[in-house]
């Protein structure tokens, strides 16, 4: 090789595959996309692209290179060393020649390249005489891997009807082969099964219609999809992918009425809202597109009405208005049924709604009476006469056979005191006089019942206003308090009046108000009418004494504008109160008050002043017997509190047992000397008896009052302390005796009870119950 040829080598391995020396850091990764059988030559190196092909038998080793120095002369004299990955394993290098030799399968997909390094040394010296060089054994790949799909499999939906070539879904398979080297990774997609309705791209795998399909004929298919690889070559890896394709439903059918032509009935009777019959139209669509709406088409959709049942999407005809069959017996509608939403791509196919008609027959019913009116208005004057006329109702049978009916009134029994109606005719007259001043509207209500079938009846509301006349005359609204001083001048007001009318008056009520004639000439007192209901009053002289006249009583006459104009006279009471000019409405009041008692205020100031002195005598009273018993039971407490024991004597302290006996201070039960039991009953039976003759200083008592006290000395459980103890002597008892029973024990053939009969008419009634009982004892 001469030096213009290598140098050329030299420059073309720089720019295709750099490499560098063991002391640099130098990335292995290969930009190449393509090797081709280039001499590479790196400073004495001198070597070809090395290649090993995977899946190559591990039986025998495959030669993959060789490297050569160039100081190498054949003479045997230079050794080739291997290091790096997979060197003296998967890789051996023959040290005479250089060349390298792959003894164990690979797999690219595993491990895709090897970075090795060699040296060369001269075997005598075992020096180097080439530096250490780096380089990279490349895996070419082979078709060992099948096309997957990974995210089979595959569902699609496209709309129905969707033009050729419209997008269905893409399908995509990967490949485990190197895609930068040959065919091995380059698929190619086929359809198997889905034809002649759907087509695939070859290269990209979408999916697209290959035809217009309708919905309604069929819903659902299934694609199958070929990937293979190698593009399809011969011994290509296969793999398939199934893809369901749903096609959605769009509105391109009208509804369909199923009969062209309905039957059907109601009663006259039915109530409005009824259900009268159900029309059903069919849709092949689905969903939203399957929504229709009905409608009534004619005149008659002010009687029927249809509504859309939105579930079951049928048409649902009602009763607007009551039907009659005396009037029309049957209706013929039109029905008419739309889709709710319409695509306006399937518009120029034709109107998506239907039409149909329904034939409704009247039946007929026997009905109640129908008044003429629902509701009547009638008007009587007040005041008018029992048996006036107020009104008329009237109805009839609508039935062909023109049932009589006979009237009635209901609702309040306090309504027929005041009306009553003819039942043959409906004529309401007044049972008894009205008074609008009472009630100036009546409701009433009126029945009308069909002789023949008294279950059916019929009502109306009459409504009967009663018409206002003059009978009331004008009246003070209230209770005028009027007041005049002492010393008030002539023309002052002293009181503004009005008047009030119980009757109504069209044209508003207009009052006049003036003195009564009687009291015109000689009143100290006038009367101004102010021409707006009011009137005022004004004194007609000055000065005025209570002394002389302590009241003043005027007579005002108040005439209304009614037809006949009615007219009252009203009295209006003055007092004369003691002032100056202005009254002073609570000064008046009690000086009216003390001046009708008959009392000045001097007296009153005095009677007021007695009670007062009462009031304290009387609580000072109070306090001082509350202060005494205060101080007696201050007293008593005392005397409980003075239960004091005191001993002087000294002993000798804790050990000086012999000074005092304490023991007689100690509570314990002691056993009393047993003396034999009198029979005491007995005994006090018959002292009783001698209790009639003896008084305390008798010797029985005596006696008795000397063994209790020899008994209480003689008791060791006593307090060490003097006690009184009280025996009370009642006397010597009434002429009766005791009525004690402690002598019950005593038969009653030993006792009598008649002496009973000798304690006077307040002991009767124990005389006959204890005479009676010892004669039945008997």
């Amino acid at each position: 090789m001469n030096c213009s040829t290598l140098l050329s080598l030299i420059l073309m391995l720089v720019q295709l595959w750099p490499c560098c020396p063991s002391t640099q850091n130098c990335s292995t990764q290969n930009t190449d996309q393509s090797f081709t059988a280039i001499r590479r030559v790196k400073r004495g190196w001198v070597w070809e692209p090395l290649f090993a092909t995977e899946e190559q038998t591990s039986m025998v080793p495959v030669y993959v290179g060789q490297l050569k120095s160039d100081l190498d002369k054949q003479d045997d004299n230079l050794k080739y060393i291997l290091s790096g990955e997979g060197a003296g394993s998967i890789f051996v290098m023959d040290e005479n020649s250089g060349k390298i030799y792959v003894t164990q399968k690979l797999d690219r997909e595993n491990k895709p390249f090897y970075t090795l390094r060699a040296q060369a040394i001269n075997k005598s010296t075992q020096l180097p005489v080439e530096p250490e060089s780096e380089f990279i054994i490349k895996v070419r790949d082979v078709n060992d891997h099948e096309p997957q799909f990974l995210d089979g499999p595959y569902v699609a939906t496209v709309p129905e009807m969707s033009p050729e070539g419209t997008s269905v879904t893409q399908v995509t398979a990967t490949d485990g082969d190197d895609p930068s080297y040959g065919n091995s990774a380059r698929l190619l997609y086929s359809l198997i099964q889905g034809q002649p309705y759907f087509s695939v791209e070859p290269k990209t795998g979408v999916i697209r219609m290959a035809s217009q399909m309708d919905r309604e004929t069929k819903d659902q298919y299934l694609v199958i999809i070929q990937a293979k690889d190698m593009v399809g070559q011969a011994g290509a890896f296969s793999a398939t992918a199934t893809v369901t394709i749903n096609l959605s439903d769009i509105n391109d059918n009208p509804p369909k009425f199923q009969q062209r032509l309905y039957y059907m009935s109601v009663s006259e009777e039915a109530p409005v809202g009824t259900t009268v019959g159900k029309v059903f139209a069919e849709d092949s669509d689905i969903g939203e597109n399957a929504a229709m709406n009905y409608s009534i088409e004619g005149d008659s959709s002010d009687v029927f009405d249809i509504i859309t049942n939105n579930e079951t999407q049928e048409g649902i005809i009602l009763l607007k208005k009551k039907v009659d069959y005396e009037s029309k017996q049957r209706y013929s509608i039109e029905a008419k049924v739309v889709n709710r939403y319409i695509d306006d791509h399937f518009l120029k196919e034709g109107p998506f709604e239907d039409r149909t008609i329904v034939k409704i027959n009247v039946e007929d019913a026997d009905e109640p009476p129908v008044f003429t009116l629902e509701n009547y208005v009638m008007e009587i004057a007040e005041e008018a006469v029992s048996g006036s006329l107020v009104g008329i109702v009237t109805a009839r049978d609508p039935d062909a056979d023109d049932s009589p009916v006979r009237y009635s009134i209901v609702h309040g029994m306090h309504l027929k005191r005041l009306f009553s109606i003819n039942e043959h005719n409906g004529t309401i007259i007044t049972t008894k006089p009205l008074d609008r001043e009472i009630a100036s509207w009546h409701n009433i209500t009126v029945t009308a019942t069909e002789t023949r079938n008294p279950e059916k009846i019929s009502e109306a509301n009459v409504y009967i206003q009663v018409l206002n006349v003059n009978d009331h005359a004008p009246e003070f609204p209230k209770y005028y308090e009027t007041f005049v001083c002492e010393n008030a001048v002539s023309g002052q007001l002293i009181q503004s009046i009005s008047a009030v009318d119980q009757d109504d008056s069209e044209e508003g009520h207009h009052f006049h108000f003036s003195l009564a004639q009687e009291a015109t000439n000689n009143s100290r007192f006038t009367v101004k009418d102010n021409q707006d209901n009011t009137a005022g009053i004004f004194t007609a002289k000055s000065g005025f004494s209570r002394q002389e006249q302590f009241s003043f009583y005027l007579p005002i006459l108040i005439l209304d504008n009614g037809t006949p104009p009615l007219t009252s006279t009203n009295t209006l009471t003055v007092t004369v109160c003691d002032c100056d000019t202005e009254v002073n409405i609570f000064y008046c009041r009690y000086g009216a008050f003390m001046y009708a008692i008959g009392l000045s205020t001097e007296a009153l100031v005095a009677v007021l002043a007695c009670i007062l002195i009462l009031l304290v005598f009387f609580l000072v009273i109070v306090a001082i017997r509350q202060q005494r018993k205060n101080s007696s039971f201050s007293e008593k407490m005392e005397e409980f509190r003075e239960n004091i024991v005191r001993y002087d004597d000294e002993g000798g302290g804790e050990e000086d047992t012999e000074a005092f006996d304490i023991s007689a201070l100690r509570t314990r039960t002691v056993l009393r000397t047993h003396k034999p039991q009198k029979k005491v009953t007995t005994e006090i039976h018959s002292l009783y008896r001698q209790s009639l003759q003896v008084g305390p200083d008798s010797a029985v008592f005596r006696r008795y009052i000397s063994e209790k006290l020899a008994e209480a000395n003689t008791d060791p459980s006593a307090p060490p302390y003097d006690s009184l103890q009280t025996y009370a002597f009642e006397g010597t008892g009434s002429l009766a005796g005791s009525l004690s029973s402690l002598g019950s024990n005593v038969s009653d053939v030993d006792q009598s009870y008649d002496y009973l009969t000798d304690w006077g008419p307040d002991f009767k009634q124990l005389a006959g119950m204890y005479t009676s009982h010892r004669s039945v004892g008997d």
